[in-house]
C-alpha cells in the first residue's frame, strides 16, 4: 500500500522525466494502471491523490527503478509490466515475443468479415503466433473453430499457452513448435484459413528501428530478409497445399509491400478474391485472398 499523495507526487516526477527523455508521459499512467490498478478516470481526475491507501503491487522504490530502466535502457513499458492490452483482452509479454500492435487487431475483424459459415467451424492456423494474440483472438471470434498455433520459439509458445489458459481458450488451441507449416502435415488440404503476422521488415532497416524495438524485441520476429518478403513468399507458395478450396489466406504487411504481395499471390495461381486492406492510419497493412 502507498499513500495516494505519495503516488501522485511520484507520477508528477515521472511524467517530467518522461518529457525530458522524449517519452510519452502517457506511459506513466499505463504503468500505474498495471501496478496500482488506478483506472483512467481516476488518473485523469487525479482523485487517487486523496486516498489514504492505494494498492500498489510493488514499492514506490521498485516502481521508480522500473521507470528509470524505461528511460535509461529504453525498455518497452510493456516488457516492464509484463502485460499489454490487445483488443479487449490483456496478454502476458516478455522479450521472447513481439509486443502485439494495435493495428494487428484488425486481422481478427477482417477474418470475421471474410469467413463464411463453413469457415467458422473449421481449422484455423496462426503461423508465428508469438504471444498467441492472433490465435486467441480467432478462438474468441470463432467459438466453433479449432485453432492451431505455430512458433519456432519454445519460450514464445510457453507465453502463448499461458495467455490462452488465462483467457479460457487453452482447450481450443493446439500449439506446435516448428517453422511455418512444418508441424502441420496432418492438416494438408484441411485448413479453413491461414493467418499470420510474419517478419516483414527488410534486414537493413532493422538497425533504423526505434531503440525500444531494435534493442529489445526479438529480431527473428522482425527480420524478413533483403526485401522483407522472405517469409511471405513461403506462406504464398506453401499455403495452397494446406488450404481447403475457398480457404482464407491472410497476412500483415509493411507499408509499401502491398503491390509486391499481390503479384506474388497472382503469380502463384492458386488464389482468388485477392485484396489489400488499410489499417486505421490509412496504410496498406493486410493482404487477403481465398484458395481457388
Amino acid at each position: 500500500m502507498v499513500l495516494g499523495a505519495d503516488l501522485w507526487q511520484w507520477r508528477q516526477q515521472a511524467k517530467a522525466s518522461a518529457r525530458a527523455a522524449s517519452i510519452s508521459p502517457d506511459e506513466v499512467d499505463w504503468l500505474l494502471q498495471e501496478f496500482a490498478g488506478v483506472d483512467r478516470l481516476s488518473l485523469r481526475l487525479e482523485s487517487f491523490k486523496t486516498q489514504d491507501e492505494v494498492a500498489l503491487s510493488v514499492s514506490l522504490d521498485e516502481l521508480e527503478q522500473l521507470w528509470q530502466t524505461r528511460i535509461r535502457d529504453q525498455v518497452p513499458v510493456q516488457y516492464l509490466a509484463g502485460m499489454t492490452p490487445w483488443r479487449d483482452i490483456s496478454l502476458q509479454v516478455s522479450p521472447a515475443v513481439l509486443i502485439p500492435r494495435p493495428e494487428t487487431e484488425l486481422l481478427i475483424d477482417l477474418a470475421t468479415a471474410r469467413a463464411k459459415q463453413d469457415h467458422q467451424k473449421g481449422h484455423w492456423v496462426d503461423l508465428g503466433t508469438g504471444s498467441g494474440a492472433i490465435a486467441i483472438g480467432l478462438a474468441l471470434a470463432f467459438p466453433s473453430a479449432t485453432i492451431h498455433a505455430v512458433d519456432q520459439s519454445s519460450d514464445a509458445l510457453a507465453i502463448a499457452q499461458t495467455n490462452a489458459a488465462n483467457l479460457g481458450v487453452i482447450e481450443r488451441i493446439q500449439f506446435y513448435q516448428g517453422s511455418w507449416f512444418e508441424p502441420l502435415d496432418h492438416l494438408k488440404g484441411q485448413l479453413s484459413a491461414v493467418v499470420s503476422n510474419p517478419p516483414y521488415i527488410p534486414s537493413e532497416m532493422i538497425l533504423e528501428l526505434q531503440p525500444e524495438v531494435r534493442l529489445h524485441e526479438p529480431h527473428a520476429a522482425l527480420d524478413g530478409g533483403v526485401d522483407g518478403l522472405d517469409c511471405i513468399r513461403q506462406l504464398v507458395a506453401i499455403a495452397p497445399d494446406f488450404l481447403k478450396p475457398n480457404g482464407i489466406w491472410m497476412t500483415e504487411l509493411m507499408s509499401g509491400q502491398a503491390d509486391a504481395v499481390i503479384e506474388l499471390l497472382k503469380a502463384e495461381g492458386s488464389y482468388k478474391r485477392i485484396g489489400v486492406h488499410q489499417d486505421l492510419a490509412g496504410i496498406e497493412r493486410f493482404a487477403i485472398a481465398n484458395r481457388v
